[in-house]
């Protein structure tokens, strides 16, 4: 998703519209369909797994009116739903005042403060969203790993982003259980090497996963994502709820093939997300 030639803008050249640029510490880097983000050049950057939720999200709710994305960082998944979804009202929880100056500034840049609200906030506490209406989509793009797991980012911004600082996909799940109205998915997405603690997750949350799509970032190697989408049974037909087969596992999607190039699957991905077809 780094294709030099919609990295954004940059000193020198044209001021970006709007009177927003970015500060010295800051870049502006292209997001998705005609939208740009704003990021810290040595903090949490976006990745694929953010659009790859994002996109995911919308392909099993595309109609979603209201949209709430739980950590939502630096903005790029629930920015990159609002592009999806452009009739939608999003509401995002961040605990980092940081990362939340980002993604307002990232709202603004793209014209959507009216519809995409930023609560600051742990998404454990049950009164976050507190008089808010049901959500038709909750999204989310957990923390990776424990404490201790893996090593710590040197830039503060990102160490929540990579490790359970602030909750485990458990508490994503339990918080998106809380928040969907009926017919509502929750979609997320967490390492192939631990599947089991995200179908866990759903479980203890009373969801019942529907599928699995797995996320193999380049052919022949074995690390890869998985992206998830659940719902409550209540808002399913019985013989749905009794299928042992489920969840539905499609052939994963492959990004890059032996030579590096974008897979075809991959690049109608990217299409649907808005960038231009000349890098498919």
């Amino acid at each position: 998703m780094d294709d030099a030639t919609f990295r954004g803008w940059m000193r020198p050249g044209p001021r970006p519209p709007g009177g927003l640029e970015p500060e010295q510490d800051e870049t502006l880097d292209y997001l998705c369909g005609h939208w740009k983000l704003f990021q810290y050049a040595k903090g949490h950057r976006y990745s694929v797994d953010d659009v790859l939720t994002a996109w995911f999200g919308s392909v099993w709710c595309p109609t979603a009116r209201r949209i709430a994305d739980l950590g939502s960082g630096i903005g790029s998944v629930g920015l990159a739903a609002a592009w999806r979804c452009p009739g939608a009202v999003l509401h995002t929880v961040e605990a980092q005042a940081i990362s939340a100056r980002l993604a307002r500034k990232s709202a603004a840049y793209n014209g959507v403060e009216e519809r995409y609200t930023i609560h600051e906030g742990d998404l454990r506490d049950p009164n976050l969203f507190a008089g808010e209406a049901p959500f038709d989509l909750v999204l989310g793009s957990p923390p990776y790993w424990p404490l201790g797991a893996r090593s710590e980012a040197e830039h503060p911004q990102a160490i929540p982003a990579r490790l359970e600082v602030r909750g485990t996909i458990a508490d994503y799940a339990q918080a998106a259980s809380t928040l969907l109205g009926p017919g509502g998915v929750f979609v997320c997405v967490f390492p192939l090497d631990q599947v089991q603690r995200a179908q866990a997750a759903y479980h203890d949350a009373g969801l019942l996963l529907l599928q699995r799509q797995d996320v193999i970032f380049k052919e022949g190697e074995p690390y890869g994502i998985a992206l998830f989408a659940g719902m409550h049974p209540r808002d399913l037909p019985d013989q749905f709820v009794g299928q042992a087969a489920l969840p539905v596992c499609p052939e994963p999607l492959v990004i890059r093939d032996l030579q590096g190039r974008y897979t075809s699957r991959f690049a109608l991905v990217r299409l649907a997300m808005g960038f231009p077809p000349g890098l498919v």
